[in-house]
């Protein structure tokens, strides 16, 4: 059974931008803060480094009750028993991840463009990261995504769908009335001095102007 998701706040973990000695305090001090959500992003380490890094942050989501979402890694997701995964367009398809992961765990997909969502939509992923909104440090590659383009996915979708890239607490009232479900924040959070303050300005805002968040059974 697929655990319930909250992707009001949804926390990417990046640790060359964390403004902790540890991964583990910046995500504990960001769960604190009312983050509801976690994946776990590690581009440039072994296996080994991803693997004992993904046991020592499950334990601290699991601690605050928050699902663990691994970012492309399925070996490291099933490993670890995170809820699920997270891909990209040039990851493998999402149908060949659901063989591999089960239908009891969550998978996300990177999207850009109502095709792409259309797609992930009838591929089988429970929700869609959209963007990048704009352009950040962090997705030097990414090709940005308009607003205009997100409400037309939000019109065609059905799936909850969370907005990613160059996110922050001046650009949140951009998606007043485009019927997001989340942010997926990055530095704004990670590598701000005071973590937990920065999670719980977030919390704040958003769920002041976005009140229907949308809970995934």
């Amino acid at each position: 059974m697929k655990v319930k998701i909250d992707y009001s706040i949804y926390l990417v973990t990046d640790r060359d931008l964390m403004s902790t000695k540890t991964l583990e305090e910046a995500v504990e001090q960001a769960l604190i803060g009312g983050c509801t959500l976690v994946q776990l992003r590690e581009k440039d380490c072994s296996s080994l480094d991803f693997y004992n890094t993904a046991v020592k942050v499950k334990k601290i989501t699991d601690k605050y009750d928050v699902p663990l979402l691994i970012n492309d890694r399925l070996d490291i997701a099933l490993a670890v028993d995170a809820a699920g995964v997270h891909v990209g367009q040039s990851d493998l398809p999402v149908p060949v991840v659901r063989k591999i992961i089960g239908e009891d765990k969550i998978i996300g997909i990177s999207t850009g463009t109502l095709e792409e969502a259309l797609q992930g939509q009838k591929d089988g992923a429970d929700y869609l990261g959209v963007g990048a909104m704009y352009a950040t440090g962090t997705k030097k590659d990414a090709n940005l995504t308009s607003i205009e383009e997100l409400k037309k996915i939000r019109e065609n979708i059905s799936l909850p769908i969370v907005v990613i890239g160059g996110i922050n607490k001046e650009r949140i009232k951009d998606f007043e009335g485009s019927g997001i479900d989340g942010l997926a924040i990055v530095s704004a959070i990670i590598a701000q001095k005071d973590i937990v303050e920065a999670a719980r300005e977030f919390k704040t805002i958003f769920t002041s102007m976005y009140k229907n968040i949308h809970i995934e059974d």
